[in-house]
């Protein structure tokens, strides 16, 4: 039962961060990186902080906790939050190119998949007394190796559609490009695979009292500060190249686009948070607790199709390629139950 909550939880943080990317379609007048950066002061600043308070018990603080553990380990932690946030940035190419389904099919696919086995290995090269390298069971690799066949499929799927579609006839994509997509995406995988290495090396900064559920936050909070760190340069580099810096003088369209940026901001943090509360259902450092990361990925790409169904980026598409990409969901779904059949 408590495999199952912890499951529905991060099941509901998976939909909610699915659905991050709705809010920004409200936003007026705004360029791209005037909106992204906004929106990610609160999505990796703000609520991450927020977040990391509830891991201080009474009579603590977060600048007691990050004085206090290993300045290595929260350096490392930092330093792969800032190439995650390389990750963030080719992510939102990805979509521009492949669409919101089939660009986060493909990039939060193989984020799962690196993501989880580079922690370990990683963690393994600075830290071999802790045999990181243990928790990559055979239950592990074959959560991922099925996360990664129901990824290929949705791949086939989105191959499919851009050949019925042509480039630039479907109007929900406007760049469509399955090649340049394909490409972006899988960096982006790859780069945003290191939120969970950055995760592994923080897993120990939280106090000795805090509640299982919160004890990740702290860690996310110095990961995406990275990224913010990462985003804030590109971004306002940006600003400065398409000379845009004056997207945040219209104080019109202030009200309407903070608001939306925080609702994308705290849509998109769900998944951590929800993270951190399911994975305090799972046995620590089982097959669930590694696979974590990797089924919260799975539920992304999954939410992520059921938009893109919803935003018609599949419309005009044969039963042939929808049936494809209903089998891929299905065995992405069928993926986040596999450690529990063996």
């Amino acid at each position: 039962m408590n495999i199952l909550i912890g499951l529905l939880i991060i099941a509901v943080g998976a939909f909610c961060q699915s659905s991050s990317y709705v809010p920004i379609n409200r936003i007026k007048q705004w360029s791209w990186e005037s909106y992204w950066i906004v929106q990610g002061v609160f999505a990796w600043l703000l609520f991450p902080l927020l977040g990391a308070w509830l891991a201080v018990p009474e009579g603590h603080s977060l600048l007691e906790l990050f004085t206090a553990a290993q300045s290595f380990n929260i350096w490392m932690t930092i330093l792969f939050g800032i190439l995650w946030g390389i990750g963030g940035l080719t992510f939102g190419l990805s979509m521009r190119y492949l669409g919101v389904a089939l660009g986060q099919s493909i990039a939060l696919g193989t984020c799962a998949a690196l993501g989880t086995i580079m922690g370990p290995v990683l963690l393994n090269t600075f830290f071999p007394e802790l045999n990181a390298l243990e928790s990559l069971t055979y239950a592990v690799i074959l959560g991922v190796v099925v996360t990664l066949v129901g990824i290929a499929i949705i791949g086939v799927a989105g191959g499919m559609r851009s050949k019925e579609q042509g480039a630039g006839s479907n109007e929900a994509i406007k760049d469509l490009n399955f090649p340049k997509g394909l490409a972006i995406a899988l960096l982006a995988g790859f780069m945003s695979g290191c939120f969970n290495v950055g995760l592994e090396f923080g897993k120990g900064i939280h106090f000795a009292d805090t509640p299982d559920m919160f004890k990740t936050l702290p860690a996310t909070l110095l990961v995406t500060l990275g990224g913010f760190l990462t985003n804030a340069i590109y971004c306002f580099f940006q600003n400065t190249k398409n000379k845009t810096w004056g997207d945040y003088g219209k104080t019109s369209v202030w009200t309407n686009n903070l608001f939306f940026c925080a609702l994308a901001g705290a849509l998109w943090y769900s998944q951590f948070f929800g993270l951190s509360l399911g994975r305090s259902f799972f046995e620590a450092g089982g097959t669930m607790d590694t696979l974590s990361f990797c089924i919260l990925m799975a539920l992304n790409v999954t939410f992520s199709n059921v938009w893109g169904i919803i935003l018609k980026e599949w419309k005009g598409c044969s039963r042939k390629t929808i049936m494809v990409l209903v089998c891929g969901i299905i065995v992405l779904i069928f993926s986040t139950f596999v450690p529990q059949l063996l």
